[in-house]
Parts: structure tokens; sequence; C-alpha cells
């Protein structure tokens, strides 16, 4: 048996899956830790976990998938792994490889100082008709705040991981002042990158010299795992952030910058442009959790509060929620105005508006930014995701396709099953994504209801608390 190793290095959890290669049959799952993984926030607005605290998370989650497997030794038979990965992070490594601080992670919003003045430097025309992007947020900002306010561990740095689309940081590093020498090599996303040492074979089992045959950021590698490939093809996630990420086959880009466009996965292939434009929203399923710790009834799960949010009608009786707590969002341009509720009566308002109004408020800010794209001249039919997370809710499903008319189509599938899939492109048992994603199951079906009219209402006066 030829057996694939799909890798997702999230914020809340490690998931890890094995494919087989033969039959695209996932034969076991698994994830660590069960609860959230913590993020440390020193201040207000910052947002960090330890490399080291991922590598753990991997190892138990490498554990866990080779014990479910339903065959012997599972870990003998893989033949290349692949690793998707939470983006816009930063981590510094010294000459030994070993983290020199904590990553600044990608809903830290400490730096957003340091991209809107490069922003201004580098020229408003130029950032966007030639990088696609303002620096905003991203790694070489987050870099820039290291620099400033730790320049002993910056002068320690011998190199920088996850460092986003080559060409484009080079320009910004260059205007911040960092040496190219900083980047790590960039090599084909499906390719063998590297192979696993022994040391780590003696860690996780896995035979050494195992290829590591492809690496993706993880929006870019949801789309990959719904083979969403083609010009016009959408992808949306609904874990800690949101994500709706739609493929342009020429070069576009928001003027305000409000969402981000980036290499997709298969650009440059057979010379063709393949672009991924992302919509992302910070405070999406932490939202969907934070009610979940704090408002839902004691012990109850998902299951039980999205049937608890159904109790009470569409728009919640008046009340409204705006899901923006978790750092700044790249869709207001950089603002950060926290989560906040509205129109609350005491006399009405229970538990269960709560829960429903917060994930009315969580699809009303994904079809808020997917204006944004269709502005761009997305044409916005239909909607692949995952059978996971917010998706899971029925109630989050149908005010989605209410609000913006697509068709939601769900599929077997998430970001660990991708990368193995991804592993499988790159190591060449696959010869293309069509040939790879062949046996990928369709689930289920989710069209808009006939009478959208309340759900527009509701997301009408939400917009109204948002814009005021």
């Amino acid at each position: 048996m030829n057996l694939l190793l799909g890798f997702d290095i999230g914020t809340s959890s490690v998931k890890a899956s094995l494919v087989d290669a033969e039959t695209g049959k996932t034969i076991a799952s698994a994830q660590y830790p069960d609860a959230e993984a913590p993020i440390i926030a020193k201040k207000a607005g910052w947002a960090e976990q330890d490399p080291e605290m991922w590598w753990n998370e991997l190892k138990q989650a490498t554990n866990r998938v080779s014990e479910k497997a339903s065959v012997a030794n599972p870990l003998a038979s893989v033949k290349a792994i692949g690793i998707s990965y939470q983006m816009h992070g930063l981590v510094c490594v010294d000459k030994e490889g070993k983290p020199l601080r904590p990553s600044i992670i990608w809903c830290d919003g400490r730096a957003v100082p340091f991209g809107n003045e490069a922003f201004k430097a580098i020229g408003l025309k130029k950032c966007l008709s030639h990088l696609l992007n303002s620096p905003g947020n991203f790694t070489a900002a987050k870099l820039a705040w290291v620099k400033k306010n730790e320049p002993k561990i910056f002068k320690q740095i011998d190199k920088i991981m996850l460092p986003g689309d080559y060409i484009a940081l080079r320009h910004v590093m260059k205007h911040f002042g960092f040496p190219e020498s900083i980047i790590s090599e960039i090599v084909p996303t499906f390719s063998i990158q590297s192979r696993v040492c022994q040391a780590v074979a003696d860690e996780l089992n896995i035979p050494v010299g195992t290829p590591i045959s492809y690496r993706g950021g993880d929006q870019p590698n949801n789309a990959l795992s719904l083979n969403v490939m083609k010009p016009g093809e959408i992808a949306a996630t609904g874990g800690t952030s949101g994500v709706v990420y739609g493929v342009l086959g020429d070069v576009n880009y928001d003027k305000l910058s409000r969402v981000n466009t980036f290499a997709h996965v298969n650009h440059g292939e057979n010379g063709q442009t393949r672009l991924g434009v992302l919509l992302c929203i910070n405070g999406t399923g932490i939202l969907n959790a934070w009610m979940k710790r704090t408002v839902a009834p004691e012990g109850i799960g998902y299951g039980e509060m999205n049937d608890l949010a159904e109790s009470v009608p569409v728009g919640a009786e008046g009340l409204s929620i705006i899901p923006f707590g978790n750092g700044a969002e790249r869709v207001l341009q950089n603002e950060n105005p926290g989560a906040s509720i509205h129109g609350i009566n005491f006399n009405i308002h229970k538990k269960a508006h709560l829960l429903r109004a917060a994930q009315e408020g969580i699809a009303f800010s994904f079809a808020y930014g997917m204006e944004i794209m269709q502005k761009m001249g997305m044409d916005i039919k239909t909607i692949k995701a995952g059978h996971a997370n917010l998706f899971l809710s029925p109630l989050f499903r149908r005010t989605l396709a209410a609000v913006t008319g697509a068709t939601i189509e769900l599929y077997e599938t998430d970001g660990s099953v991708g990368a193995a899939y991804g592993a499988g492109i790159g190591a060449g048992i696959y010869k293309d994504s069509d040939d790879a994603f062949k046996t990928l199951k369709h689930i289920a079906t989710e069209a808009p209801v006939a009478d959208t009219k309340e759900y527009k209402a509701a997301y009408k006066r939400w917009k109204a608390c948002l814009e005021k």
C-alpha cells in the first residue's frame, strides 16, 4: 500500500491525514490538541504562538493518525508528505534553525503602522499594480517591527520562514533594509523540497528519505483540497478565520487592498496565470467558539448550539453582531473596530438570539467581502467548501446562500487531506490535480431558499450597524 501523509498546521490544532494513493480514500485522520491551542497575547492586538508547540502538536497528531489507521504500521508505507500552514506568520530562526522568539501569527495587528508607512513610501500604485497588495500586516511588516523593537533578536536572525510571495516580498524588504540572504530558498510548490532525515524519522517513525513534496499556505491549500484550480472557481472555509478564495486567470486587484491577490498553487504551470483572490475575515470561527465558551449553556456541543440558534427567527428579532474581534481586518482596510452587539433588548433576547446573531453576523461578513470580489469581476455562483467547521451549521450555510445568491457545495475533504494529495502531485504519483481528486466525494448542496426577504433585511440592518 502506498500512503500519502498530509499535515495542516492550523492556529487551533495540527491535523494529520493518511490517504491511500491508489484509491484516494482517507484511511485515517487525527488532530491534536482536542481543545484549541493557546494564542499568546501579551498586549491588546498581539497574537503569538511558539513554533515548538506546532512541532509537538504535529508529533502527537502523527501518533494518533497512526493508531487510528486500519492497517498495521501505516507510517512505514508513507511515500510522500505534504504540509499546509497558517499564512502570514513570522518565524525567525538562527543559524542552527532554532526559533529566536515566538511566531508573530497572522491575526497579530502590531505591524499595521509599519505596513501603512511602506505602502505610502513605495507608492500605492506600484504596490497594487505590481505587487497586487499593500504591505499591510504581512510578514515583512512584522519583521520591521522586530527590527525596530527587538534589535538584538534581529541581529541573530539567519532566516525567516513563511515569506509569502518572493518577488513581492523582495520589493518590501528593500524598503525596510533587510538583506536578501534572510529569505529561505524558494522552490516550486509541487516538487521534492526536502526529505525526512534520520532524527525526524526516529521521532515520527516515518522512513528516512521520504520526500516532502508539497507545501502551501492554508487557504490556497484549502482550494486545492476542493480541486479549485481554474479561473472562476471559488472555495471557502470557516475555521478560526473565515475565507472566500477565488481563482483568477488574469492580473487584477482591489484598489483599496481590502482583499488580497496571491499566486495560486498552480500559478506559472505551462506559462498560465493562476492567481488567488483571498477575502479573510479574522473573527469568524473564533467568535462561534467564544459564544460556546461564554454564552451557550454549559456542556453542550456545537450541534446542540446550532439547534438552539435555529429556535429563534431569521434576523434574531433585531439583534445584530459585528464579528470583528480578532485583530485588524483587511476587509476594513486594516482597521480594528472590535466585535460589537447591536439592538439588544433585555425583554426579548436570550442566549439563543445571541447564538443566531453571531452565526448570521459571520455569514454577513462573508457577504460584505464577497461584494468587493464581485466588483473585481468575479462571478460568484457556486462556493465549494469542506464539510467542516462553520460549514457544518445548516443555519450558517442557509444564511450565506440567501444573502449572496450562491449555491454552496459541500465535499468530504479538509486541509490535511488536500496536503496529502498535493504531496502525491509533487512526488509524481498523480499526473495532475484532476487525477488526484477524481475520487473527491460530494456530500450535499445548499441552494438559496425561495424567499430571501428576511435574510436580506437582516443583512441590510447589519451593514448599517457596521458602517455608521
